[in-house]
């Protein structure tokens, strides 16, 4: 019967009509394809006078079919039945079902029943046992979404919402039951499931009875590396597997699943498929039959039809089919009822084991606002092409409300409409959307939309005992707990609510990935306005938020938040009288109001408290509530969002959103904006209801508390440029303020903080002030410099002169304010586009300057001027000057073109312009930032003027005024339409503003700017100079006024003021400390002068000038100066200080205090005396890149820190220093850069210290090449840097962590190349595609090195087209490719890229039909067939002898010699004769360890897996006598041939002696094991040697044998004495060894856990430590760590251990932080053992700098500790400079040391310097021990 079915697919034997109708018409008239449906098959069966009548219209009838035309359907859901099988796609994994996408956008899902019989096996056991197997993988550990499985329908159910569920299996038993063992053939491809896991390979389940599928570990391993999830595959575990070898009649079959086997893969006739056993996803050649409206008709496999709807024809290919084309197609469906077959003709679907397309998950949900139709089917929908050009498909029911609201009208080709993404099919690689309003409206469409404190609508869906669901979307379901149905607990909640009810919760947890909601109904949380806890980061101190009590207990609550967050309530916090018993006073779901204590995210350890408040208030006085807590809680200066409750006349009422509304506030209309007109502007665009961002803490004086947005009040705050009270003001400081009120005679300045100056009239301004009011006005933002201040008044006098005020460059001054304009332009636009209505607003918000609008004259006025309207300016204001109406002459009614020139928000006024000039189209001409031009005024607004660049026509701002006090012109100083000015561009880009920035070119006349030198700092500006008779080393007497980060202000006397500088306060500055603030404020100080500064030049004066007595006193209050002789240290005669002595030389350390760090010219600013300054460029700051990010919050203001001198700069003004030392960029250095260019497809150029250029080859960007090497760097990112060489003034770095960080053992995957000796023939490399040429590719293996490949080890298929090459192989591809030949002398290298070769796909698609190369191997394979089958019965025993008989190209295998590190892993290579293979074989051998390979298994306690039993060499059994003799014990059977009498006698003597030999070599005690006996008689005679034991866990561990590992593991520790405790140690860890790298997490958890129970745990939490940082598991690592921190916090070596591995991983900063921990938890005894230890560690892995100051700050405190400086001497002297050692000994020998420890350290000192000095250093050293030897005799004499 098979046979039959097999000759006639169609239904048997039939006979040929008597009509003579043909083959080909009778296949057509059975395919079913002339109905309408084709699912409505005639299911009854016909008589035989039926069939008789019918055959006479049997012509007539295949005519009328072959005209009609073939209506092909989408696959429906109705069409759906038992038994349908299918090709799916994995939406979805769960723990117990998978989601199936289905074509034609169905889903399905399959129940983790249904995966395969032996899964379901283990599953059983598991519910037997009651408890978890560790060897049942769950399903998420199986399959991933993308994966493509063969499924069975095995049900369709209709839900209790009315919609179709669909129930899949995947079982291979029901997929494949249409085969049976004698159908199958080789190069099939089936589905099949891991059923078993064996020695030498896998047992196969593929469902066919009677059949035994095996697949070999040679032809897994390729498929094991790609897939990555584990070194063996796992039971249960989906499988395309190719047939390879049919044995017994299909009894028994050989598989592959070898990714490049099954992607070549292809159905064909020879493999006798029927309609019977068919299955989906096999990819077949096909023929187009016919093509229809809605797809096309196919024909395949010589007697199968098929059908392929729209939805899977290839998007590229559309509509192109033509008849008889022959195309690629897979098979997507069987409908076994109505026998049609449905195909596909997408790409991805084309590849066996390959995957779909997948959709960006920020793509999901988005709303595209302009869809196209391109095409539209009544019966089932419309395709839409979205805006990023990829398909969409709308169902018929998703494109209106309802079916009679649907208009096909509007869904014709090129329609645009708007649309929402709801989901993705996979199979059909469309998005699925749709166009309802209440879809795209929808504020949830799946779990991903939802947050955790959402408040949210949904209807009540079930009731069950815990709790209720809630229906919040369709897609969307959520769980009401019990406890959270209401405010208290339901006894009864069904008698609350029912289905159908509508509720609004809040969500408590959201967990899209396991598609679960947690939801409350508690009134309590759902109208809390405080902020939502859900997670410990946000949980600050101080912070006050809503949860709710879960238990409550004697020792307190606990109390719950979002999203499982909970927290302790102690019982001393539960209220501010003592409670008794809290379980009664507290209710288990009562909502409660508390405040954080304490926080520990780490150990999510939550502290918290009912007593929100240190005084309790009544609930009668909650009226005065607010008022306090705004006076605790609110500072000055502090930022806080707010929203508006009530717009006033002279501002906005607002309240404080953190505090509920609690904390009413005020802003003042002329606060909200630094600009007068803006501030108007923003007061009406403002909305009640609407919130305001950062708005600044101004004032908390009177009823209410005042607020600022005020930018630069803001900033003046933020970076302390402000003054606190009126003690801190000095003459000379710029302080911003605002205008308080104007008088005549001059104008009051409020600063922050409440301190207020009057600036006279004469001050007010460089011109002449007639009437102030013309100047200034009340609110408005000025920068004032104090004149004077009188202390017994409290007044102060003020000056606004921009003279005076300004820094000196008035471009960039004005030009900030241009930008600030412009930035809240842009919000108040914002603000204006937002609003619904009405619609004036939002067209403001629209018009911009620059955009071009068609108008209709409304009135021409007698000026000239005109008014205008238009569709796009309704309700506006539109007028043309005359000047701007042009030589136009244009009457009202007629229609013209104009550009907007200004739009003023505030009267709804826009200003256009007619001229020729400004709307003729020019060429686009690129201008660059700073370049001048010419331009003309065309407009002028209050803030600013528009201007047209002469050249370009482009439009462009200027600002009028050039500071916050310029703002009072002249008539003949401003600015007039059609002046021609100069202007010079600051921003080149049109943005949102639709100009220009620039700045007026040449400076104002008017303006009077003293520019200062960048020496002057805040102090010279303040202290005024008095006359006094003070000379150098006077001894002074002062009062501390006030204290800045780099010098300290002294009173003197009434009217003196003296400075001290930072460098002198103290003698040794100890670095990071700050110097200022060891002085109060009102501090008595005895001080002594040594210099003075002129207050009008700044310089330095010499005591001998005239002017001394008029200068301001230099003070010095450092111990040294104090007592000794004071020598003139200011007395420069010239600007230069730098030039008074040359003591500071190249690679000098100097002290230097942090002035600021300049964002605009990137370098660190720092002081090393009064009159000495210096600067730090950005890349000499550190070699720490986080603090090269944000450096100015790495280096504090006034703080003390060592650089090293590296120069001066060109004025010699300035020293130039470095913080990292002197860079010498040599070869091996590691340094820091900054990319300043990225080039495609060849690497970055880097900046690097000194100002030098390096060069990152993209070979060099990491340690693993990435299909885009340049993404993840930008222009500005800051790298490490490692320098390869320095040569011929080109640098050359590499990035790769191997280089920057070589004891971290990361993982290199590609390996760098330097030259041609490394590469070898065989060798698989990858690289880059560099260029195609007519010939060959060129690829790139390095920066230095590219081979070629020939074009036909391009491709096995021969290309024609060029174009091809170019399109496949473009520019930058990344590709692995062979090596196949190396020529040295030529320096010529032959590369392969050919899928036998790689192992990887064909980069030319076997898609586009290409021919194959006819190659010389294909012919030779036919001809060695035979051959191969006479070797089969020798190589039976052989692993792996079945992969050369498969491949394309035959295969020679070298097995190599087992030796003592084999690791039982044989090689294959392709060779060309048989003098190669033993040169490679060789070459084999040597490099068998290889960087991808699995590491050995190693103990961390001196003995590794590969260890002998014996070091020496050892007898054992020759393997070649074994094997002749093996040879000749086969002749005998070979050959039939009687022996004589002779030759049996002389063979049994030779059997005797050779098991004599046999016997002495057993007997011998130092052979060497070869086997597991052989083991166990090692391990009988040496029970207690746990060496022997892991070297029988190692040949195990060889023969891939884990189990037998674990129990030779397990046998020991039970044989091992009790007593001996290192041994069972060393085979715990080696067991630890072995889980962590063949075991799972799980099983290697239990281990460790039984470790601890039977060792010292520190021990071997140690070894845990320690394995996991060597199999590069950092996380673990640091998890374990913390563990042990908790655990062994006393011990010291855990603190240590951790550091060590910290700072390994470059992880400084977190290693200071852990010595505090260190020395918190630690006795007091050990510190100092402590520091020292982590200061070694530093100088190792770290930071020595910080090292040094570790053991400074360690030795400063206990400088008696010899011990210490011992240490410390001897690591500076291996990495410190001479200089820095000799420095060390020379404090050493000067201490008060026993003259033991002193002779000592003498005679190290004397060591040192005979082995590095010269003799006169000796000497010195000699000189040195003699006077402390005679000064301590002398006192011994005393």
């Amino acid at each position: 019967m098979a046979s039959v079915e097999e000759n006639f697919p169609r239904g048997g034997i039939q006979k040929k009509p008597a009509e003579g109708k043909t083959p080909k018409s009778k296949l057509e008239r059975d395919n079913l394809f002339d109905v309408r449906h084709e699912e409505q098959s005639q299911k009854r069966k016909r008589s035989q006078k039926d069939q008789g009548k019918q055959k006479k219209f049997k012509a007539d009838k295949v005519a009328a079919a072959k005209d009609s035309v073939v209506n092909i359907e989408p696959l429906m859901i109705e069409a759906l039945c038992e038994g349908m099988l299918l090709l799916g796609c994995i939406k979805e994994v769960s723990e117990y079902e998978l989601v199936i996408s289905l074509p034609s956008g169905l889903s399905g899902f399959v129940p983790v029943t249904h995966i395969s019989d032996a899964y379901s096996k283990m599953l059983s056991k598991q519910v037997a046992q009651g408890e978890l197997l560790e060897e049942l993988p769950s399903l998420l550990d199986l399959y991933s979404p993308g994966m493509l499985v063969r499924c069975i329908v095995t049900s369709v159910e209709k839900r209790a919402d009315g919609r179709r569920s669909i129930k899949l299996s995947i079982d291979p038993r029901k997929v494949n039951k249409g085969l049976n063992a004698s159908a199958l053939a080789s190069g099939m491809l089936l589905s099949g499931f891991v059923s078993s896991v064996e020695d030498h390979g896998y047992l196969i389940d593929i469902g066919v009875g009677g059949t035994h599928a095996f697949l070999p570990h040679q032809k897994a391993q390729n498929y094991i590396k790609a897939v990555k999830r584990g070194s063996d595959l796992k039971i249960g575990q989906n499988l395309n597997c190719v047939i390879v070898e049919v044995k017994n009649e299909g009894r028994v079959v050989r598989l592959s699943i070898d990714r490049s086997e099954v992607a070549a893969s292809l159905a064909t006739e020879q493999q006798n498929w029927t309609l019977s056993n068919l299955l989906p996803g096999l990819v077949v050649k096909a023929r187009v039959q016919q093509v229809a409206p809605l797809g096309i008709k196919l024909s395949f496999l010589s007697s199968f039809t098929g059908i392929v709807d729209f939805m899977h024809m290839d998007p590229e290919k559309s509509m192109k089919y033509s008849p008889d084309q022959v195309v690629k197609a897979c098979i997507l469906s069987i409908n076994p009822t109505s026998r049609v077959v449905r195909l596909t003709l997408r790409q991805a679907f084309l590849h066996p084991g390959g995957s779909p397309n997948q959709l960006s998950s920020d793509r999901m949900g988005a709303v595209v606002v302009e869809s196209t139709v391109k095409t539209f089917y009544k019966q089932f929908g419309a395709i839409f092409e979205l805006d990023d050009g990829t398909l969409a498909f709308a169902r018929l029911k998703h494109l209106s409300k309802n079916k009679k609201s649907l208009q096909p009208t509007v869904f014709k080709a090129g329609c645009k409409h708007k649309c929402r993404i709801i989901d993705y099919s996979l199979m059909d690689e469309m998005c699925i959307v749709s166009l309802k309003y209440q879809i795209i409206q929808a504020r949830f469409l799946q779990y991903q939309d939802v947050h955790t404190g959402d408040v949210v609508k949904g209807k009540v869906f079930a009731l069950k005992p815990i709790g209720m669901q809630v229906k919040v979307t369709d897609g969307i379901k959520g769980l009401v707990p019990f406890m959270h149905l209401a405010d208290v607990i339901l006894k009864q909640p069904e008698k609350k609510y029912s289905v159908g009810d509508e509720v609004k919760c809040r969500v408590l947890e959201c967990n899209p990935e396991g598609r679960k909601l947690i939801l409350t109904l508690k009134k309590g949380l759902i109208q809390s306005k405080l902020p939502v806890l859900s997670n410990y980061e946000d949980a600050k101190p101080g912070l006050i938020t809503h949860g709710f009590v879960v238990c409550a207990r004697e020792f307190g609550c606990i109390v719950k938040f979002y999203n499982d967050v909970k927290g302790l309530v102690p019982k001393n916090e539960l209220s501010s009288e003592p409670v008794a018993c809290p379980d009664k006073l507290f209710q288990e779901g009562q909502v409660v109001k508390v405040m954080v204590l304490k926080c520990e995210p780490q150990q999510e350890r939550l502290l918290l408290s009912f007593r929100l408040s240190s005084k309790p208030a009544l609930e009668d006085k909650k009226e005065f509530t607010p008022k306090k807590k705004e006076e605790v809680k609110y500072q000055i200066g502090e930022m806080v969002d707010v929203k508006i409750l009530k717009k006033k006349d002279n501002g906005i009422e607002v309240s404080v959103l953190e505090d509920e509304g609690n904390v009413i506030a005020f802003i003042p209309t002329a606060h909200l904006s630094d600009f007068v007109t803006t501030c108007k502007l923003l007061w009406h665009c403002l909305e009640e209801g609407g919130v305001l961002p950062r708005v600044m803490c101004l004032s908390d004086k009177g009823e209410r508390m005042i607020l600022s947005r005020k930018s630069a009040v803001i900033s003046a705050v933020q970076e302390e440029q402000v003054v606190r009270s009126f003690a801190e003001i000095q003459p000379g400081m710029l302080l911003t303020g605002y205008v308080r009120k104007v008088m005549p005679f001059g104008v009051f300045v409020e600063f922050p903080f409440g301190v207020t100056g009057l600036a006279p009239k004469m001050s007010m301004s460089d011109k002449f002030v007639t009437d102030t009011k013309d100047h200034f006005e009340v609110g408005q933002t000025v920068i004032a410099k104090v004149m004077s201040i009188d202390e017994e008044k409290q007044r102060v006098l003020l000056n606004l002169k921009v003279s005076e005020c300004s820094s000196g460059d008035s471009s960039a001054e004005s030009f900030a304010l241009l930008n600030q304009y412009f930035k809240e332009m842009k919000e108040i636009r914002n603000l204006l586009t937002r609003r619904e209505e009405p619609s004036v607003a939002r067209s403001l918000g629209e018009l911009v300057p620059g955009k071009e609008l068609q108008l209709v004259v409304q009135d021409v006025k007698e000026d000239g001027s005109a008014l205008f309207h238009g569709s796009s300016v309704m309700g506006l204001t539109v007028t043309a000057t005359r000047y701007h109406m042009g030589d136009k002459n244009i009457g009202p009614g007629e229609k013209t073109k104009a550009l907007v020139l200004h739009v003023d928000a505030l009267t709804s006024k826009v200003y256009v312009s007619l001229r020729e000039e400004l709307l003729k189209q020019r060429a686009k001409q690129r201008v660059s930032e700073n370049s001048q031009h010419t331009a003309v005024v065309q407009h002028i607004a209050e803030e600013f003027a528009i201007v047209s660049l002469l050249e370009t026509g482009q439009l462009a701002a200027v600002p009028i005024a050039s500071h916050f006090n310029d703002t009072f012109r002249f008539d003949s100083e401003k600015l007039k339409v059609g002046q021609i000015i100069s202007a010079t561009l600051k921003v080149v880009k049109v943005n949102d503003h639709g100009v220009l920035l620039a700045v007026q070119g040449p400076a104002k006349k008017n303006v009077y700017v003293r520019v200062r030198n960048e020496s002057e700092t805040a102090v010279e500006e303040m202290l005024s100079a008095v006359k006094h008779s003070l000379s150098l080393g006077d001894i002074v007497t002062g009062t501390v006024k006030s204290v800045k980060p780099t010098h300290v202000t002294v009173a003197i006397d009434d009217k003196l003021t003296g400075s001290i500088h930072a460098s002198r306060i103290m003698d040794e500055v100890p670095i990071g400390s700050f110097p200022t603030f060891t002085l109060k404020a009102g501090q008595k100080v005895t001080a002594r002068v040594i210099g003075g500064r002129d207050v009008n030049t700044h310089r330095y004066l010499p005591i001998t000038h005239p002017h001394f007595t008029r200068s301001i006193p230099e003070l010095s209050i450092r111990p040294s100066e104090m007592e000794g002789e004071v020598t003139a240290v200011l007395n420069l005669k010239e600007d230069s200080a730098l030039k008074k002595s040359g003591l500071y030389g190249v690679g000098q350390t100097v002290t230097c205090f942090v002035k600021k760090y300049n964002i605009l010219k990137n370098w660190l600013e720092v002081e090393v005396s009064p009159d000495i300054r210096g600067r730090v460029p950005y890349l000499l700051l550190s070699l720490n890149t986080k603090v090269l990010k944000h450096p100015e919050k790495s280096f504090k203001n006034g703080q003390a820190i060592s650089a090293t001198v590296t120069g001066t700069d060109v004025t010699e003004t300035h020293l130039c220093l470095s913080l990292t030392g002197i860079q010498s960029l040599e070869q091996g250095t590691i340094t820091v850069g900054r990319v300043t260019k990225v080039t495609p497809h060849i690497g970055l150029t880097v900046a690097l210290p000194g100002g030098k250029t390096g060069r990152v080859s993209i070979f060099h960007l990491n340690d693993t090449y990435t299909e885009n090497p340049l993404g993840d760097f930008k222009v500005g990112k800051i790298v490490r840097c490692y320098v390869l060489s320095s040569g011929n003034r080109k640098i050359q770095l590499s990035l790769r962590q191997s280089r920057l960080n070589p004891k971290s053992k990361s993982k290199v995957e590609d390996v760098e190349i330097t030259c041609i000796k490394d590469v070898k023939k065989g060798q698989l490399l990858r690289g880059y595609v560099k260029s195609v040429t007519p010939s060959v590719v060129f690829f790139g293996l390095s920066s230095a090195l590219q081979g070629r490949i020939l074009f036909q080890n391009v491709s096995p298929y021969f290309v024609q087209k060029h174009s091809l090459y170019e399109k496949y192989l473009p520019e930058g591809k990344l590709l692995a490719v062979k090596v196949l030949g190396v020529n040295r002398k030529e320096k010529h290298i032959e590369l392969s890229l050919l899928p036998e070769d790689t192992g990887m796909p064909s980069v030319i698609p076997e898609s586009l039909g290409l021919p194959r190369y006819s190659t010389e191997e294909e012919k030779r394979e036919a001809g060695n067939s035979e051959k191969r089958e006479e070797l089969k019965p020798k190589t039976k025993r052989r692993r792996g002898n079945s992969q050369s008989e498969q491949e394309a190209k035959p295969k020679k295998r070298k097995t190599c010699p087992p030796d003592e590190y084999d690791s039982g892993i044989e090689v294959y290579y392709r060779e060309k004769d048989d003098d190669d293979q033993e040169e490679e074989a060789a070459k084999k051998i040597s490099k068998i360890r290889k960087p991808g390979e699995a590491p050995r298994l190693q103990v961390s306690v001196g003995f590794t897996w590969d260890e002998d039993t014996n070091a020496m060499d050892t007898p054992v059994l020759n393997q070649k006598e074994e094997s002749s003799e093996s040879e000749e014990e086969e002749d005998p059977h070979s050959k039939v041939k009687k022996q004589t009498k002779k030759e049996k006698e002389l063979e049994k003597q030779k059997k005797e002696k050779e098991l004599c030999k046999l016997e002495a070599a057993l007997m011998d005690p130092s052979r060497q094991p070869q086997s597991a006996d052989d083991f166990d008689r090692l391990v009988l005679s040496s029970p207690n040697s746990s060496i022997l034991w892991l070297q029988y866990m190692a040949f195990h561990l060889q023969a891939t044998e884990i189990e037998k590992a674990r129990a030779v593991a397990e046998r020991a520790l039970k044989t091992i004495c009790f007593r001996e405790e290192q041994e069972k140690l060393n085979v715990w860890v080696a067991l630890l060894n072995l889980e962590n790298m063949y075991g799972t997490e799980e099983t290697l958890m239990k281990v460790f856990e039984r470790a601890v129970q039977y060792n010292e745990p520190l021990k071997v939490f140690q070894h845990l430590c320690d394995i996991y940082a060597n199999s590069e598991k950092y996380k673990q690592a640091e998890e374990l760590y913390q563990t042990m921190l908790k655990r062994f916090r006393q011990e010291k070596s855990v603190w240590l251990k951790y550091a060590s591995f910290l700072l390994k991983q470059g992880q400084a900063e977190a290693t200071h932080r852990l010595l505090e921990r260190a020395l918190k938890a630690l006795p007091t005894k050990e510190h100092v053992d402590v520091i020292s230890r982590f200061a070694q560690l530093e100088f190792r892995f770290g930071d020595p700098e910080h090292a040094k100051a570790l053991f400074e700050s360690t030795l400063s405190s206990y400088p008696k500790r010899t011990d210490i400086w011992s240490i410390y001497m001897d690591i500076m002297i291996k990495h410190g400079s001479q200089k820095e050692v000799r420095d060390i000994f020379e404090r050493v020998i000067h201490l008060s040391l026993a003259p033991k420890k002193m002779k000592f350290f003498f005679k190290r000192y004397l060591d040192y310097e005979k082995k590095f000095g010269t003799a006169e250093s000796v000497l010195a050293v000699k000189r040195a021990a003699l006077e402390y030897v005679e000064t301590k005799s002398s006192l011994a004499d005393i």
